[in-house]
């Protein structure tokens, strides 16, 4: 059974930092790509970064680049965001994801989503 669960969010003051972690079980993780996403009240869900599965490769959205970090333990079967010099703009749901095959064709899997709030 796949299962990815967020942790680390919580409310933060405008300029600080949070890390988010991912927790996944259910796949090989390190075979698969992971990536970040987030949605804010009344906004469509948006990528925030991605990371290759030996961690090569990695992008970000324009509106983090230079202060979000992804990261990836592949021993440990964990992926991290790290956020630094967060503004009200960053308050979100951010959600793990990760695409897997699944009966010949491919499936985005989810984590439950962690709450990161910047207030001001």
């Amino acid at each position: 059974q796949v299962q990815l669960v967020e942790s680390g969010g919580g409310v933060v003051q405008v300029g600080g930092s949070l890390r988010l972690s991912c927790a996944t079980s259910g796949f090989p993780f390190r075979t698969f790509d992971m990536s970040w996403y987030r949605q804010a009240i009344g906004k469509e869900r948006e990528l925030v970064s991605y990371i290759s599965s030996d961690g090569q490769h990695i992008n970000y959205a324009d509106s983090v680049k230079g202060r979000f970090t992804i990261s990836r333990d592949n021993l440990k079967n964990l992926a991290y965001l790290q956020m630094n010099s967060l503004s009200t703009d960053d308050t979100a749901v951010y959600y793990c994801q990760t695409v897997l095959p699944v009966g010949g064709a491919s499936r985005a899997f989810w984590g439950q989503g962690t709450q990161v709030t910047v207030s001001s």
